[in-house]
């Protein structure tokens, strides 16, 4: 009884100082080869409260085995050991508190026996050992044999806090299905494709680039349609080239081993779709493309590179991620590529074709230049809003180019026919 009124007191205390409760813990556990790698965020405010005394710096070997003590786990072959990566703090905000300062803790769990990262128990209880009220809300953030990534939303395993009737904290029971190589490799190649299906910025560089492609430059400005077989080649070349221009950064930058900040790299990138609109609108290296495409395939591939580097993942599992990703890379790519061409081709035909190619080339000039502008500042722009709302309807707009480009087709034919008769 005296313990129930004690812990009773404890929480109303931590409620009392703070007019709204303090947010949650939220602890993110990564699986790996053979460690889990963790990351805990926690309000500073409750921390400080657990330990009954303000906190002016946590990057203290005190706060390291407060935190060795109280991020731990276990199975069947005994104690994991532990290990504090860093310790740091930043603001955060809440809707019902406002802004406050969290700390973050990047920590790794390491059983004996790595047959043991698939079903353990997580022992996790700071603040909460002193804060009744407080929880730790815990999830898996990374699996990679079950198709969990960073980018594909984390899943939780459950939550932690005090059983106020028996004032005891217990520990989470994690228990993961075993997945399969193919599981990862299969949900590698639908991030790939994702990746390029919301990608704007990639897909608009490719498609500049080849709005000028079955077109003959003639007396530095572009001429008449150069024919299927032309055409075709010329579009294989520089699909082609793009691809191992981006495969071989995109291998480079997983593996490690080329490594660029994620600004320049994204500034870059829409300015490869200046050039290329500049290119559409007047021949600037007329017969070279394929050297544009694959000179700015390996800028994209670093960026593309980003997604599967920040995984962590072992050899064997890297080595099908690349694969699965760029896999889904190009057939998203093949697939818009075959939704666009076609319609291309027979819009070109036409004398017409010229302005079409000159606005669409002058729309992808002002996007770029709305992503130049938005990566330089770290802010949008209302070109970039404006770029985001439209990019949903492309389905709409490829529909709207199919029906032009038909409509323009059997207009000249009927026409060719009332002339002969």
């Amino acid at each position: 009884m005296r313990k129930c009124i004690v812990l009773f007191l404890l929480g109303f205390y931590s409620i009392a100082v703070y007019a709204h409760p303090m947010p949650s813990s939220v602890v993110k556990l990564s699986v790996l080869d053979s460690y889990i790698k963790g990351e805990a965020k926690m309000p500073l405010p409750e921390l400080e409260s657990a330990l009954g005394h303000p906190i002016a710096s946590v990057n203290t070997a005190l706060f390291t085995s407060y935190f060795i003590n109280h991020i731990q786990a276990v199975s069947k072959s005994g104690e994991w050991h532990t290990t504090i990566q860093s310790i740091t703090t930043n603001d955060a905000q809440d809707e019902a508190v406002g802004k406050y300062r969290q700390v973050i803790v990047q920590f790794t769990l390491t059983p004996a026996n790595v047959n043991d990262l698939r079903t353990f128990t997580f022992k996790y209880d700071a603040i909460i050992h002193q804060v009744v009220t407080h929880k730790a809300l815990i999830y898996i953030e990374q699996d990679w044999n079950n198709g969990i990534q960073n980018e594909s939303g984390a899943r939780q395993a459950g939550i932690i806090g005090m059983d106020i009737a028996s004032g005891k904290i217990y520990p989470l029971q994690v228990s993961l299905e075993e997945g399969s190589a193919w599981k990862g490799f299969k949900n590698m190649l639908q991030l790939g494709m994702r990746h390029i299906k919301e990608g704007t910025d990639h897909l608009l560089f490719l498609i500049v680039l080849l709005l000028p492609a079955m077109l003959l430059p003639e007396k530095k400005e572009w001429g008449k349609f150069g024919g299927i077989t032309y055409s075709v080649t010329n579009l294989l070349k520089i699909v082609t080239a793009f691809t191992i221009g981006h495969s071989i950064t995109l291998l480079l930058g997983a593996m490690g081993w080329v490594r660029l900040p994620g600004q320049p790299v994204e500034v870059l990138i829409a300015v490869s779709i200046l050039v290329s609109a500049a290119h559409a609108m007047h021949p600037i290296f007329p017969r070279r493309e394929i050297f544009v495409a694959g000179g700015f395939g390996l800028i994209h591939g670093l960026a593309f590179a980003s997604v599967i580097a920040n995984l962590d993942l072992g050899v064997r599992q890297l080595v099908l991620s690349v694969l699965g990703f760029n896999l889904g890379i190009e057939i998203m790519q093949l697939l818009v590529i075959i939704m666009i061409v076609p319609w291309l081709m027979l819009l070109s035909v036409n004398p017409g074709y010229k302005w079409f190619r000159i606005g669409a080339s002058l729309l992808a000039v002002v996007a770029a230049c709305g992503w130049i502008t938005e990566r330089l500042t770290i802010e949008p722009n209302i070109i970039t809003t404006i770029v985001d709302k439209i990019t949903p309807y492309a389905g709409w707009i490829i529909l709207l180019l199919m029906a032009v480009s038909i409509t323009i087709y059997l207009v000249k034919m009927l026409s060719r026919k009332t002339a002969l008769s």
